[in-house]
């Protein structure tokens, strides 16, 4: 075998080495990020629940001060 064609064959299977290696390197990346997303959908599930309950507790309490703010007028309307 020639040196010139010794040179070919290294060159071509670091080449094909390299491109293995990054094809790897680059499924690895996707599969983290995919990872990544399941992970935030989760935590933004979480979110709009605590959110919702916040929300119902507001209601309750605007309710709940409402009832008392109608109280008050109709024991002022009563004593005038």
């Amino acid at each position: 075998m020639s040196t010139v064609s010794k040179a070919v064959l290294a060159a071509s299977v670091a080449v094909s080495g390299a491109v293995v290696a990054g094809v790897h390197l680059q499924q690895s990346r996707v599969r983290e990020r995919l990872r990544e997303g399941v992970l935030r959908d989760f935590e933004r599930q979480h979110r709009k629940q605590e959110n919702l309950r916040l929300l119902e507790q507001q209601i309750a309490l605007t309710e709940q001060l409402e009832m008392e703010r109608s109280k008050m007028l109709m024991g002022k309307e009563s004593s005038q």
